[in-house]
């Protein structure tokens, strides 16, 4: 019986010991706790809605106004620049479904390689990543506006026809600047603040923000905790400009909400609209239930499935603009390839969930536009080089080129 009293006890105090790990396990409390993510991306609290992301809508309106802007010949650099680092109360912006923009504190170009994880200790990339976009606007404005009405030839800027009769206008390489600008986005800005930054421990977890979710310490005003906040404004980089967030038809932006209404639609990755929406859900939900494990794990699912947005499309448009050269349509090649130019820079800002690094890194990325534009750039890039960039780019992200150049 001394024996059996001994064996009681000892199996007590391990129950209690682990009862206590489980309820002091920091960014990993509840972990047993099932979490069941709602139908759709609505959250409330005492019957207020919790989500908000006005912020993220801004910034793609702006982004939007600026890259129409940048098929205009009539603008001067001056007012592109002033768009793109939009300063409050400038009006900069035709202030489209009411969205405020002059009035808004937010632009686009401090949030351009402005990601925690990535740039927070790196502002020499980051400098020199933001000169990249300041110089496409002004090599628009100083370099391919003055020739809108001239034909483009090797070593020229002008129009180039396509074969099926729309217009590109391009620089002596055949680059459409405003592709690129625009394409380049899709990482530089929008990837890169919803997979290095927002979802990023570095900003969900800052200061007491663990603390007050798990105490349900609202941000003074609002109905959200901090985290949760952080967590919407992810969201809200990709569905920022869906009219309803709890039913995103895709397709309704520019950028990163549009590509994924792309890729969708390709059978061979039809299924990832769900798979990202979902995780969307399901790591907010984790977040109202205090697990954080749970939420991490859908961290890694976003970073994989939204980085793997932007090496399908590389892919897609390396091989459309080897196809329009095989048409003898240099025209709509350089259209592909300038697409193209833009997804391939964007794919230093998207993140592998295995490593923490990009799939493809930056000095890869600089290689590969280094190579796209040496001599006459599009005018005399080969297929066997759009074939070889394609293969290397496919073979990080783990699909096949056949895969995503349909």
């Amino acid at each position: 019986m001394k024996k059996l009293f001994t064996i009681l006890i000892s199996a007590l105090v391990l129950i209690s010991c682990s009862s206590d790990d489980d309820n002091n396990n920091g960014n990993n409390n509840n972990n047993n706790q099932n979490v069941d993510a709602p139908a759709t991306y609505l959250f409330t609290r005492n019957g207020e809605n919790t989500v908000s992301y006005s912020g993220q809508s801004q910034r793609i309106a702006m982004a939007e106004e600026l890259i129409s802007a940048l098929k205009d010949e009539t603008r001067d650099e001056v007012s592109l620049d002033a768009m793109f680092a939009h300063v409050e109360g400038d009006q900069d912006f035709s202030d489209p479904d009411m969205l405020e923009l002059n009035a808004s504190s937010k632009n686009v170009r401090s949030k351009t390689a402005g990601s925690a994880d990535y740039f927070s200790s790196n502002s020499t990339d980051a400098n020199a990543i933001k000169a990249d976009f300041d110089s496409w606007i002004s090599s628009q404005v100083n370099d391919v506006f003055p020739n809108w009405e001239n034909t483009a030839s090797p070593g020229n800027a002008g129009l180039a026809q396509e074969l099926g009769g729309s217009i590109r206008y391009v620089n002596e390489k055949g680059l459409e600047y405003n592709q690129a600008f625009a394409k380049s986005l899709n990482g530089a800005f929008l990837a890169d603040q919803i997979c290095n930054n927002y979802l990023s421990s570095a900003v969900l977890d800052a200061g007491d923000n663990v603390t007050n979710n798990d105490n349900d310490v609202l941000v003074d005003g609002k109905d959200y905790t901090t985290m949760e906040h952080k967590w919407d404004e992810a969201f809200g980089y990709l569905y920022g400009a869906e009219e309803d967030e709890t039913s995103p038809v895709l397709g309704v932006d520019s950028f990163l909400n549009k590509y994924l209404d792309k890729v969708e639609g390709d059978s061979d990755f039809a299924g990832i609209a769900d798979d990202i929406y979902n995780a969307f859900k399901l790591g907010r939900a984790a977040i109202v239930a205090k697990n954080y494990t749970v939420r991490d794990e859908q961290v890694e699912i976003l970073r994989e499935k939204i980085s793997m947005i932007i090496g399908i499309r590389a892919v897609y448009y390396l091989q459309g603009g080897k196809s329009e050269i095989a048409n003898e349509d240099l025209p709509s090649a350089f259209h592909d390839l300038s697409e193209g130019f833009g997804f391939i820079y964007s794919l230093q800002f998207t993140r592998n969930p295995m490593t923490d690094a990009p799939y493809v890194s930056k000095s890869m990325v600089d290689g590969y536009i280094n190579t796209l534009m040496e001599g006459d750039g599009f005018w005399d890039v080969t297929a066997e080089t759009l074939d070889q960039m394609s293969e290397d780019i496919a073979a990080e992200f783990g699909f096949t080129v056949d895969q995503a150049a349909n």
